[in-house]
């Protein structure tokens, strides 16, 4: 079980009060770095999201104590990251949050292209540039059985090369 992450953002303020929103919890500062917050769901795991400034780093300091915040010299216009986060809210709620914030929101099935998805999920595109997949309540149901119990031809070579070029395009103009 992950319990937290850690993701960049422009306004890390906003963006954790809306990650909270999104999970039906509360947004705080993250008191280890200046300018970070934290938005915790207040779930039985404690589950949390910590919202860094974009160019905050981890590090692995030259003494023997514990992590350390450094300054990356260059932020990516996108990021290699994402994680799903299953929130209580049905698909409209979801989709009225990142329309209201100017965020590309849209629901995908994740699969093999012309065939039944494996399971659906919310692409929510935190500041345009970081994905968050969200999941309602019934998309993480067809996760969890999913993964319980994977599909065989999710494992066919041929498969998976067709699911491979569906996701090798060029991205849209920043």
């Amino acid at each position: 079980m992950i319990h937290h992450v850690s993701i960049p953002a422009r306004n890390p303020g906003h963006v954790a009060a809306v990650l909270a929103e999104l999970m039906g919890g509360s947004c705080h500062p993250f008191s280890p770095l200046e300018g970070a917050f934290m938005a915790a769901s207040g779930d039985e795991h404690g589950s949390m999201i910590e919202v860094y400034p974009e160019q905050a780093g981890l590090a692995i300091p030259q003494d023997d104590k514990q992590v350390c915040f450094t300054d990356n010299a260059a932020v990516p216009p996108a990021w290699p990251f994402h994680i799903l986060l299953s929130v209580p809210l049905d698909e409209t709620a979801v989709q009225r949050i990142g329309d209201r914030e100017g965020w590309r929101t849209k629901t995908f099935g994740r699969g093999i292209p012309g065939r039944q998805p494996f399971f659906r999920v919310i692409e929510f595109w935190v500041e345009n540039r970081l994905m968050i997949e969200v999941a309602t309540p019934a998309m993480a149901a067809e996760y969890e059985g999913f993964l319980k119990n994977p599909s065989a031809s999710a494992m066919d070579p041929e498969q998976v090369r067709r699911m491979q070029q569906s996701y090798r395009r060029a991205p849209a103009a920043a």
